[in-house]
């Protein structure tokens, strides 16, 4: 596509909320559950790019992805991490129920950057629909997700610190400061 023309489906400028319940999220898939490649979503081309592979043992936990028309404090949508029962796929539209989130920092040589991660349940679920804020996520899982993300920074000579975790009103606020 010439780059004087926008791209017509940019998934990244779709709503964050769903059209008819406002309490939902939408959350565009990038790396689905079990994958060792780390997807990223280019809003010039409209497509998934491969962006890495993880190391041989590490995948993503869960569901991957970000809420379009936002922008996180590290320049790219907020993400989020989602609770569903099977792996979906790149560019996927999960409408999903904000539960609350890891808070975090990115630390990139002496530059440090927020960098939260959003936790939502695909309304769709079987399996997590007992699960209506973090409190009601197993202690231990929690702990594996934050080690996850300190792992996965690493990889690229990053440091990510976890600062605590917030429940389902506090992500709300996170997510509605990152609205543009």
């Amino acid at each position: 596509m010439p780059k004087n023309r926008k791209n017509p489906t940019d998934l990244s400028r779709l709503s964050p909320f769903d059209s008819e319940d406002k309490n939902l999220i939408q959350v565009i898939i990038e790396t689905p559950r079990g994958s060792r490649n780390k997807f990223a979503y280019d809003p010039a081309q409209g497509v998934f790019e491969i962006k890495k592979v993880l190391p041989a043992g590490m995948t993503f936990p869960y569901e991957f992805g970000f809420v379009p028309s936002t922008k996180a404090d590290d320049g790219d949508p907020i993400d989020v991490l989602v609770f569903m029962d099977e792996p979906s796929a790149p560019g996927c539209l999960a409408k999903c129920r904000l539960i609350g989130a890891i808070k975090g920092e990115q630390i990139d040589g002496r530059q440090t950057i927020r960098n939260d991660r959003l936790l939502a349940v695909e309304r769709a679920t079987h399996a997590y629909t007992e699960i209506k804020d973090i409190n009601n996520v197993d202690k231990k899982l929690l702990q594996e997700l934050e080690k996850f993300f300190v792992n996965y920074h690493n990889m690229e000579g990053k440091k990510y610190k976890v600062l605590g975790h917030c429940d389902a009103k506090s992500a709300r606020k996170l997510l509605k400061k990152a609205i543009r």
